[in-house]
């Protein structure tokens, strides 16, 4: 679907994210693919590029990526009044759960089927992350270039323990060296 040109109300954008966010277990990587279904794939508000380049600012920044994203994503769309329509839709379905689990669950968290319940809801989100990273790959990672800038990101964060700060830094700036010539294009 082409991005459009209309811009949602500020109502929309916050029903959107209230939406994804009241359905959603897991975060930001979990939302991922339901965040484009809705966003890129059902409204057209933004591209699949810009969905991605959200989604990788909005993990290179403090906060949460689900909350820095959807800011992006409201300010895109409608500026300031956007983007805290969209951050205001996406807290709220966490904000009432976390009081309800905090005033009616706590004590029971120790309880044998809750924690099962848990072991399952775990396991679950893994194979959604999982998914949400292979939608962020078929995107980003399709040339051999980028290809060796994720391997070699991913082998320095996890074999040489270097900090996600430091390569995310080290991206950029390899990306704004070896791709300058295609955003020129």
């Amino acid at each position: 679907m082409a991005v459009t040109r209309e811009s949602p109300t500020l109502l929309g954008l916050f029903l959107l994210f209230l939406r994804v966010s009241a359905v959603t277990i897991g975060g930001g990587y979990v939302m991922f693919p339901l965040l484009k279904r809705e966003v890129v794939d059902g409204k057209g508000w933004i591209s699949d590029e810009e969905m991605v380049d959200y989604y990788a600012l909005g993990q290179s920044i403090p906060g949460i990526i689900a909350m820095n994203t959807s800011t992006l994503i409201g300010y895109r769309k409608r500026g300031v009044p956007g983007a805290i329509a969209a951050a205001a839709g996406m807290a709220v379905p966490s904000l009432v759960v976390i009081m309800l689990i905090a005033a009616f669950l706590v004590p029971y968290f120790d309880h044998p089927w809750v924690q099962k319940a848990f072991a399952g809801i775990r396991a679950a989100v893994v194979a959604l992350i999982v998914m949400a990273v292979f939608e962020v790959a078929k995107k980003s990672v399709n040339s051999v270039s980028r290809i060796v800038i994720a391997a070699g990101s991913f082998l320095a964060i996890t074999g040489l323990n270097a900090h996600p700060v430091l390569m995310i830094v080290a991206g950029g700036l390899l990306g704004f060296l070896l791709f300058r010539k295609e955003a020129a294009v």
